[in-house]
């Protein structure tokens, strides 16, 4: 079993930054990839940035490419996700994930889930 916890969330005007971060406990050894997903009311969750544990492989998704970064270290079992030039469409509950699976990283199958953290980007 491998526990996430995520931090970082929090009010931040249009233009500004915020990173999150997630840490995990448990079985971490079988960590194979991290991702962050997000899920603003009434629409689906967006699988946001995803990377390997080597993290030379990541994965942007096209609204956030270019001003989100994804990072992981391995020896503190985290993840975060250093978010810039944010929007009020960023608004939502960001999710940490991780997978045990060894597929491409948008293929992964998403097996812990973190219990989330608002970010909100005021206009």
């Amino acid at each position: 079993q491998v526990v996430l916890v995520e931090s970082g969330g929090g009010l931040v005007q249009t233009g500004g930054s915020l990173r999150l971060s997630c840490a995990a406990s448990g079985r971490t050894f079988s960590i194979f990839a991290m991702g962050w997903f997000r899920q603003a009311p009434g629409k689906e969750r967006e699988y946001v940035a995803g990377i390997k544990r080597s993290g030379a492989s990541t994965y942007y998704s096209d609204s956030v490419k270019g001003r989100f970064a994804i990072s992981r270290d391995n020896a503190k079992n985290t993840a975060s996700l250093q978010m810039n030039s944010l929007k009020p469409e960023d608004t939502a509950v960001y999710y940490c994930a991780a997978s045990e699976g060894s597929d491409s990283l948008q293929q992964l199958p998403w097996d812990y889930w973190g219990q989330g953290t608002q970010v909100t980007v005021s206009s």
